[in-house]
């Protein structure tokens, strides 16, 4: 059994339960401990300017007593940067070191912090393979990881009817609202050709688009609701600007749609592309004409559109389940710590 001090930014972020939380139990049976440090502050700073500088002392100083228990663990996890955009306190951190990635985090003020970062490292952990391709710059030690879904928690309803009143789905933070606004004439028409038809976003805070307020249903994000708000979906959607950062990203909202049965209606940029090559879990639309015609093509055909979510389902079973990446990420685990190793297959290679 190896111990691991993991240094997250915060118990409810995103990155943090998905990347590092949720493996904790899974772990054990391969023989990691694994215990998460998040500062009480948070991982990022706050929106007023002037807190900032008293905000990143206060984060920093936190994170001393966990730095020195860490000497105690036979490695360090880091979730990405501590103080967001800098290189801070992680050099003082227990060696060997494993740096955990899943957005160009490079972009955000320079990538100097980035560099640095995998430059102390022994592994870097990436959850794409664009973000492997830049880390392989400074580090060889590169290992590809997706996001893993919790496949027993997001799971498909035993009995959903498609119904009259089809439901498309987004669920996010309020930083991909862009995203969003930018299908947002595609989506107006959509709705309008099917008056029963809803937008449900789930987010920390509602969208400003223009729809009709009957057909735009807002669900405030919490741990309690995001399963079911998934689950009530029809289609999930996933629009993404071709951007440097877009590509980087992990299509984590594509896999938990997946995840749950539910058909989906993509962008075809970074990992989604990759993912829709694995079997036929759903669209492809770019063009404002691509997202109407797919979103009315799965409306009108609700058969062929659980036979997609079924499909959906059984890919992010078989390749980006907590059961089929546990074992891969603790084979990492293992092999910095010296301890030897077999690592499975990549997923994106099953």
């Amino acid at each position: 059994m190896i111990s691991v001090a993991a240094f997250i930014i915060g118990k409810n972020v995103p990155s943090s339960r998905f990347r590092v939380r949720q493996y904790i139990d899974d772990l054990k049976q391969y023989g990691v401990e694994l215990s998460d440090f998040c500062p009480r502050t948070g991982g990022y700073p706050p929106e007023q300017k002037w807190k900032r500088p008293f905000w990143a002392v206060a984060s920093l100083a936190g994170r001393v007593p966990d730095i020195v228990r860490s000497f105690s663990y036979d490695v360090t996890l880091l979730q990405r940067e501590m103080l967001s955009t800098f290189l801070t306190l992680e050099p003082f951190t227990k060696r060997p070191r494993v740096l955990d990635v899943d957005d160009a985090i490079w972009l955000n003020r320079g990538s100097s912090f980035a560099r640095k970062l995998a430059a102390i490292s022994d592994s870097v952990i990436c959850g794409n393979s664009f973000l492997a391709e830049y880390f392989r710059q400074w580090n060889a030690n590169i290992m590809i990881l997706p996001t893993a879904v919790d496949t027993n928690r997001f799971a498909p309803l035993t009995a959903k009817p498609f119904g009259d009143s089809p439901i498309i789905g987004w669920s996010g933070n309020r930083s991909g609202f862009a995203d969003l606004k930018m299908i947002e004439a595609a989506l107006r028409t959509v709705l309008a050709k099917y008056p029963k038809a809803r937008l449900r976003v789930m987010a920390e805070q509602r969208p400003t688009l223009d729809i009709p307020v009957h057909q735009l249903d807002f669900v405030p994000w919490s741990p309690q609701v995001e399963v079911q708000t998934i689950q009530s979906m029809d289609i999930g959607i996933m629009p993404l600007r071709d951007t440097l950062w877009s590509r980087g990203k992990c299509s984590y909202k594509m896999l938990l749609y997946m995840s749950c049965g539910v058909p989906v209606v993509v962008s075809p940029v970074g990992m989604n592309a990759e993912i829709l090559e694995l079997g036929s879990v759903g669209e492809i639309a770019s063009s404002t004409d691509d997202w109407i015609g797919a979103l009315e093509a799965l409306i009108d055909n609700p058969k062929q559109a659980a036979t997609i979510g079924e499909q959906g389902r059984k890919v992010a079973l078989k390749s980006f389940s907590i059961e089929a990446l546990a074992g891969r990420f603790a084979d990492e685990l293992l092999r910095v710590a010296g301890h030897g190793w077999k690592r499975t297959p990549d997923a994106l290679d099953q």
